[in-house]
C-alpha cells in the first residue's frame, strides 16, 4: 500500500481566519540568509520564510549594482521546499556571465517581495552600511573553522567571534577571512535542552509544521509524539528497544540486533523531520525566539526535572541574544559545512552492529533519515548545489503542500546518497571528507569500530590530490589524534565495548589507518597540506613530517572545538598530562603506534602549560603565500591563543 500522505499537526489555530492571523504575525524571513557557496561566476543563499516569495537579488561594488536578478529568471535560480503552512526552506543562485571580481568587498541585497533585508533584518547590517557583503578572495589565505555547537552548553557561542572578526576587517581584502568552516556538530539532534525542546514545539505549532505517520513506534504519529508523557526529558521510553540502552553493551553484543541510540542525553532526542528542521531555524535565527514563552514550558516538564529546565533556560536565553550577531555574520562569509555523528545521533555508524541493528528497524530507521532530511535541506546542498541535481530531482518531488508523501522512499534514497563530500577549486584546493557514510566496515567483528572512510572512497581522495601544490583537506576527527586518548579507545575496544567511549578515530581500523597514512607517504603527495578537524571538544596543532624522507611534505594538522562545547577540564589536564609522558619524544610507547613512520611536534598553546587548550571557540589559519609561515589560532570571548611552533617527537 502507498504511504499515506502526512498531514499538518493539529494545533489549537485551526480555522482558517485564525490561521491567516497567525501569518501575518510572522516574520517573512525566519532564518538566514546564509552566504553559502560563492564561486567567480555563482552566489549561493540558504533562507527560511513564512510563505512563499518573490525574490530581487542585486550585487554591488563600490555602491555600483553589478547584477540585478529576478527570481523566473534563468541567471536567479530559485529551489523552494515546503515543511509546514508558513514555513519554506529556500535555496538561492545568482549566477553571473563575468567573472566578479576577486578581493574587494562586495555588497548584496535580497528583495524579498519588494522589500529589501535591511526593512527585514534592521540587525542584519554593520554600522553604517545599508547592505550585507563579502569578500570573494582569490586565494584561501585566512580560514574560520570550528565545530560542535550545542546551545545548552555553558560557554560563550564561538561564532560571536566570527562576528566581531568580520565587523573589523570584512572590507580589509589582506586580513578578511576567505570562508568559514563548520566541520561536523552544527546542531545536537540527539542531545537537546528541555527549554529548546520546549521551543521546538511552540514552533510546529506556530508554523504548522507537519504531521507524519510512525511505524514500529510506541507513537503513531507527530501529534501523539508531542502529547506524550514521556515526550520531555524521557524520550528513552519512547526510542526502539529502550531496554537495549539501559543494558547497552550486555544486550547488544549478544547479538541482538536492537537499534540504539546512545547519546547520554538522549532523553530529549529530536524524532520527527518537523523538530528538526525547527532545531536548525532556532540556532541560527533570534526572531523566531521572540514570538516564544520559554518560561511557560516549565510546568510542562516532569516535576523531577523542573530544576534542570531552569537552569538550561537561562542558558539558553543567553545563547539567544548573541543570536543577531550570529545572524549577521552568517550573511557576510561563505560558509561551508559538513555532518558529523551529533548532526544525527550519537555513534552514527560506529560498527557495523550499530547500522545492522539501526537500519533494521522502521522507527530507528526514520529517525536517522529524518535528521539526514534536515542536514541535505539545511546544511547539506548549499555546499555545491550542482551536485545535488539528481537528488534533489528525485527527492523535492516527495514534498507537498500537505506534507512528506512517501516518506520512508525518501529516507531510503537519502541513505543511499554517496555524493555528501565534496571539494572547491580554490587556491589551495579544498577537500571536505565524508567520514560517516563511507565506513570501512569490519566484516570479521561487527563490534569493531568501523574505518571513518573505505578503501575505494580513500582512493578516489588520493588521486583528487595527485598534481596540487598543496591542499586542505577538512576531516570531522582528527587523522592525528591524543595518542593516550586513542590508547584508551582501542582498549575498550578489546573488550568490545568501543561504544562506551566513542571509540572514532582514524587509527582505529586498520585498514583505514594504514591507507591514509600511505597517502601521506605516497611520492606524489602534495607537499604543502593542512587538515582541519574538530569532534573532540578540545584544541590542539601538530606539525607532521616523514621520519627517513628527504623532502618529506609538511603536513599541519590544525583541530578547533568546540565552538559552544568543551571537554570535562579536570579530565582533560590528567589526559593532557600524562599524554606528554607516556608518549615523550623517545618514548618506547610511540614504537607501539601506527604513525610510527612520522615525526609529530606539537604546537604549545600560548600563556598555557599543556598542549591541549579546552575552551570554546573559533579556529583560524593563516597560510603566507609560500606556505612557509602558517599560523594557528584559536579566538575565544576573552583570549586569542596562538599555538607556537616547539620541539617534539
Amino acid at each position: 500500500m502507498p504511504e499515506p500522505t502526512a498531514e499538518p499537526v493539529p494545533t489549537a489555530h485551526q480555522q482558517a481566519p485564525q490561521d491567516a492571523g497567525r501569518a501575518q504575525t510572522l516574520p517573512v524571513i525566519l532564518s538566514g540568509p546564509v552566504l553559502r557557496h560563492c564561486s567567480d561566476t555563482q552566489l549561493t543563499l540558504w533562507l527560511a520564510t513564512s510563505h512563499r516569495c518573490d525574490f530581487h537579488f542585486q550585487l554591488f561594488e563600490n555602491g555600483e549594482k553589478r547584477l540585478d536578478l529576478q527570481s523566473g529568471s534563468d541567471d536567479l535560480q530559485v529551489q523552494t521546499v515546503q515543511l509546514g503552512q508558513h514555513c519554506f526552506i529556500q535555496l538561492l543562485t545568482a549566477c553571473s556571465d563575468t567573472a566578479l571580481p576577486h578581493d574587494r568587498y562586495l555588497e548584496y541585497d535580497l528583495l524579498t517581495d519588494g522589500v529589501a533585508l535591511q526593512q527585514h533584518l534592521p540587525h542584519l547590517c554593520y554600522d553604517n552600511q545599508q547592505r550585507p557583503g563579502f569578500t570573494l578572495k582569490s586565494r584561501l589565505d585566512n580560514l574560520l573553522h570550528g565545530s560542535c555547537r550545542k546551545p545548552h552548553h555553558p560557554s560563550q557561542d564561538g561564532l560571536l567571534q566570527v562576528d566581531k572578526l568580520l565587523a573589523e576587517s570584512r572590507t580589509q581584502a589582506e586580513s578578511c577571512p576567505a570562508l568559514l568552516l563548520f566541520s561536523g556538530d552544527q546542531i545536537y539532534a540527539d542531545e537537546v535542552a528541555g527549554p529548546t525542546l520546549w521551543a521546538i514545539h511552540q514552533l510546529i505549532e506556530r508554523l504548522g509544521l507537519f504531521h507524519e505517520q510512525f511505524e514500529g513506534a510506541t507513537v503513531d504519529n507527530t501529534a501523539s509524539l508531542l502529547q506524550s508523557p514521556a515526550c520531555y526529558y524521557q524520550r528513552e521510553k519512547l526510542l526502539p528497544d529502550t531496554q537495549a540502552n539501559q543494558g547497552l553493551l550486555e544486550q547488544f553484543f549478544t547479538g541482538a540486533k536492537k537499534p540504539i541510540f546512545t547519546a547520554s542525553g538522549a532523553h530529549n532526542h529530536l524524532i520527527c523531520v518537523s523538530e528538526v528542521i525547527a532545531m536548525y531555524l532556532l540556532v541560527w535565527s533570534p526572531s523566531l525566539w521572540e514570538t516564544l514563552d520559554l518560561s511557560a514550558g516549565e510546568k510542562s516538564m516532569p516535576e523531577p526535572c523542573r530544576d534542570r529546565y531552569r537552569a538550561e533556560q537561562a542558558i539558553i536565553e543567553d545563547f539567544v541574544e548573541g543570536l543577531p550577531r550570529v545572524q549577521r555574520a552568517l550573511a557576510h562569509i561563505p560558509t561551508y559545512m559538513i555532518f558529523d555523528d551529533h548532526d544525527v545521533t550519537d555513534d552514527w555508524n560506529l560498527t557495523r552492529g550499530w547500522e545492522d541493528a539501526a537500519y533494521n528497524h522502521p522507527f530507528s530507521r526514520r529517525i536517522i533519515g529524518n535528521a539526514l532530511i534536515g542536514y541535505w535541506l539545511c546544511q547539506g546542498w548549499g555546499n555545491q548545489p550542482r551536485h545535488f541535481t539528481d537528488l534533489n530531482q528525485e527527492g523535492l518531488s516527495h514534498f507537498t503542500d500537505q506534507g512528506i508523501s512517501q516518506h520512508d522512499q525518501l529516507v531510503d534514497r537519502l541513505l543511499q546518497w554517496g555524493q555528501w563530500h565534496y571539494h572547491l577549486d580554490t587556491q589551495p584546493k579544498l577537500i571536505v571528507l565524508d567520514t560517516r557514510t563511507h565506513r570501512w566496515r569490519s566484516e570479521r567483528n561487527p563490534n569493531k569500530p568501523s574505518g571513518l572512510m573505505d578503501w575505494e572512497s580513500l582512493s578516489a581522495l588520493q588521486q583528487q590530490m595527485i598534481g596540487e601544490d598543496a591542499v586542505i583537506l577538512v576531516s570531522a576527527a582528527p587523522v592525528f589524534g591524543v595518542k593516550l586518548i586513542e590508547a584508551v579507545q582501542r582498549v575498550f575496544t578489546t573488550f568490545g565495548k568501543p561504544l562506551m567511549v566513542d571509540a572514532e578515530n582514524w587509527m582505529a581500523h586498520p585498514g583505514a589507518a594504514n591507507v591514509i597514512l600511505n597517502i601521506f607517504r605516497h611520492a606524489q603527495t602534495p607537499p604543502h597540506f593542512i587538515i582541519i578537524s574538530g569532534d573532540v571538544h578540545y584544541s590542539f596543532v601538530y606539525d607532521i613530517t616523514l621520519r627517513h624522507r628527504h623532502h618529506s611534505p609538511e603536513i599541519l594538522q590544525v583541530t578547533a572545538s568546540g565552538i559552544k562545547n568543551c571537554f570535562p577540564p579536570t579530565l582533560l589536564r590528567w589526559f593532557d598530562r600524562l599524554n606528554r609522558w607516556l608518549y615523550a619524544s623517545r618514548s618506547p610507547l610511540n614504537l607501539f603506534t601506527k604513525r610510527r613512520a612520522m615525526r609529530i611536534k606539537r604546537r604549545q598553546p600560548s600563556g598555557g602549560n599543556g598542549l591541549l587548550f579546552n575552551q570554546s571557540g573559533i579556529g583560524q589559519v593563516l597560510l603566507s603565500k609560500e606556505f612557509e609561515h602558517i599560523e594557528a589560532r584559536e579566538i575565544s570571548h576573552n583570549k586569542t591563543v596562538e599555538f607556537i611552533k616547539q620541539g617534539g617527537h
